[in-house]
């Protein structure tokens, strides 16, 4: 049985993962790895080579951690599940990335509530490999901390959503992916560069903090970076003026344009119009 510390870290066990999980783990990787070539950023790409965790199974927490650390002081520690606001907020400052140790089962392989490992690992734990990121990453924890005491963690958690898990990147050869959530999904990976119906919005901090956001369909809007120091920059900052800057504003519904929006791709909203089934989310 894995005992949860306060901090709900537990041994990942590695052994004893049955092999009906390592068979889901290498399913889920095969239907991803096609998708990506010429979608994915290629930092994701090479955090994705340079952890080598492609191919066998669910991949050795201790084997990616030495990788991990020695490439920029991150390391994984497992998880039961999803764990509360202040304990993600503190390993994220602290430069760890909880995983969920558990894996989807075959049922739901194309749709899943809560993370599990290989939206986790897969989706997440390459761009720790990117130094700029990683640096983004502990300072986004540093700020959620700061935003639980200042009653703005509903803010906060848009701009995790519109980069962390669905963000964007301008490339030298067009836009490219770099956000978990689309990463390790089968639909909204070709969803999200190729279908003509999101906005693809370039990103605006204030604007995406105004920005609501459904779990259970494609984006209708998708936020662009221009790289990734733009995000450890902007993490930098003190957000307590733009927290109540943003008091007296109304919340923005997905899909929704504004004249100061500086559109890349204007969509035509055609899925959300028409959508009747639910996306799988992870």
């Amino acid at each position: 049985m894995l005992i949860a510390r306060d901090d709900y870290v537990i041994a990942q066990d590695w052994q004893a993962y049955r092999p009906a999980e390592h068979h889901t783990w290498r399913r889920l990787v095969a239907r991803q790895r096609s998708r990506l070539p010429g979608r994915a950023a290629p930092d994701f790409l090479a955090g994705l080579d340079a952890l080598a965790i492609l191919d066998g199974g669910i991949p050795d927490f201790d084997r990616l951690n030495d990788i991990l650390g020695k490439a920029t002081g991150w390391r994984i520690v497992a998880v039961p599940g999803l764990v509360p606001d202040d304990v993600f907020f503190a390993h994220l400052a602290n430069r760890r990335f909880p995983v969920a140790r558990f894996i989807r089962t075959p049922e739901q392989m194309d749709y899943l509530e809560e993370p599990d490992v290989f939206h986790d690992i897969f989706g997440h734990v390459p761009m720790l490999m990117n130094p700029n990121f990683a640096d983004y990453m502990q300072a986004y924890g540093e700020g959620g901390q700061k935003a639980l005491g200042l009653g703005a963690l509903k803010q906060l958690s848009r701009l995790y959503w519109y980069t962390v898990e669905f963000g964007l990147i301008e490339t030298a050869a067009g836009l490219r992916i770099y956000g978990a959530g689309i990463v390790s999904s089968a639909g909204e990976v070709e969803f999200a560069l190729d279908s003509a119906s999101p906005h693809r919005i370039r990103f605006d901090l204030k604007r995406v903090l105004r920005t609501e956001y459904k779990i259970d369909d494609f984006q209708a809007n998708y936020f662009v970076i221009g790289d990734y120091r733009e995000l450890f920059d902007l993490a930098q900052q003190d957000f307590t003026p733009i927290y109540r800057a943003l008091e007296n504003t109304s919340d923005i519904n997905p899909g929704r344009l504004l004249p100061a929006d500086e559109l890349l791709q204007r969509g035509s909203g055609k899925h959300h119009a028409s959508s009747r089934f639910t996306k799988r989310i992870l």
